[in-house]
């Protein structure tokens, strides 16, 4: 039989039976954790309710649930969440599919934001089946539009590693926006705006043809990385030399080089943080991590940084720099200093740097001209090949951009994910 004669016999075929195209999964080697949140509001209505649950079964039947692959659960919402099962509680599609023809409608509002706090905080975890190696997603069904709000909730669940995705299904019409809690809440709940996240479907009828879209997008393993990227997940303090040796024109080519680092990584207040500290006998803070939560305008921060002039005490800037910037670093992010010097330092560094390094910081040397190796190495997090760079010019700091950026996203995906 050619090729085209069986193709044109399985369409034929599988006309005859509903469900002969869920028999082969869509894709294969998806090894996503998965909790799908469904809207249980009295909203929804006891017809669209079972719509939204036969929608789950196909998608049920299209992942071929298993151990091996993806696993499921369900949290359905309505004023407080409820777990209708766990992650591990179904190891086939066959079980789970019975399991959801079962649930019934809880009732109650639509509190998106308060059933996306409680996955954060009670869902992935190793007990309820997470397996720690595969990605967590979530996905979110609203009929209309959420009657509490989601952006706060869906940041901290962002930032725990949980990629959210949305299908919104009939949303408000022009008469009913005025009674949106949270206007444009998809956009401010997901990762990004590109559109990957989020899934709008014209009406509850429609909804069967999101079956095989939504599947694709999170098995799409490469692209679940919301939070956790080498550019996105990190807390990145610069430590700049101010003093005297330096001069006018070279500083300005020290924040160029920082410049051209930072925009390198994704930045937000849930993304890449940058700070900067500029150091001589003394130390200033220029701008603290998430003072400026977007790429433009960290850039014109450090655009407007003004040279200082002095000493060199690279030591005591490292230890500063640890106390204005790092202790307030976030838990669950990747703390990363790079300084940047000319010439030996008047203090000891070696201590300093040693207890940064016990902080979990990975720093990164930059040294100019002067700038002595041994310290260099001191300050750097071993090993010293992948974490200390010597230029013997200014001008040729440039060079180092893509070596130090390559190197940050080597060691993040060297690293297990989640």
């Amino acid at each position: 039989m050619l090729l085209s004669q069986w193709s044109q016999w399985i369409s034929n075929e599988c006309s005859k039976i509903s469900e002969c195209r869920w028999h082969i999964p869509l894709t294969a080697d998806c090894k996503v954790d998965i909790a799908f949140l469904m809207d249980g509001s009295w909203s929804i209505g006891k017809r669209r309710f079972k719509i939204q649950k036969d929608f789950l079964m196909e998608v049920s039947q299209v992942l071929s649930v298993g151990m091996a692959g993806p696993m499921m659960g369900i949290i359905q919402y309505g004023d407080d969440p409820v777990t209708e099962f766990s992650l591990r509680q179904f190891s086939s599609s066959k079980d789970l599919k019975l399991a959801i023809d079962k649930i019934v409608q809880k009732g109650g509002l639509s509190n998106v934001g308060k059933a996306l706090s409680y996955i954060n905080k009670h869902y992935f975890s190793d007990s309820n089946g997470n397996r720690g190696g595969a990605p967590n997603v979530a996905v979110i069904l609203v009929d209309g539009w959420p009657t509490d709000k989601v952006e706060e909730a869906s940041r901290l669940a962002r930032e725990s590693g949980i990629n959210i995705f949305f299908v919104t299904i009939e949303g408000p019409d022009d008469n009913e926006k005025q009674n949106v809690v949270e206007p444009n809440f998809v956009d401010k709940a997901v990762c990004r705006t590109s559109g990957f996240f989020s899934l709008p479907v014209a009406s509850w009828f429609a909804l069967r043809k999101a079956v095989q879209p939504l599947v694709k997008r999170v098995c799409d393993t490469d692209r679940l990385v919301c939070s956790k990227t080498c550019l996105n997940a990190n807390d990145i303090a610069f430590v700049i030399d101010g003093s005297s040796s330096v001069g006018t024109g070279n500083f300005r080519t020290v924040l160029q080089f920082v410049a051209n680092v930072t925009r390198e990584f994704e930045i937000s207040d849930t993304d890449t943080r940058v700070g900067a500290v500029q150091y001589t006998y003394e130390q200033r803070l220029e701008f603290a991590f998430g003072q400026h939560n977007t790429k433009a305008d960290v850039l014109n921060a450090v655009k407007r940084i003004s040279y200082w002039s002095g000493g060199t005490s690279t030591g005591a800037a490292i230890t500063y720099a640890a106390a204005q910037l790092f202790s307030k670093s976030k838990p669950n992010k990747r703390k990363i200093m790079i300084v940047i010097t000319d010439g030996r330092s008047y203090d000891d560094v070696r201590a300093p740097a040693l207890a940064v390094h016990r902080q979990g910081v990975i720093a990164y040397s930059i040294g100019i001209a002067w700038a002595a190796q041994d310290e260099l190495e001191y300050i750097a997090t071993d090993p010293d090949r992948d974490h200390s760079f010597f230029v013997d010019e200014f001008d040729n700091l440039y060079k180092y951009v893509p070596k130090i950026i390559n190197n940050i996203c080597q060691e993040f995906n060297s690293q297990p994910r989640n």
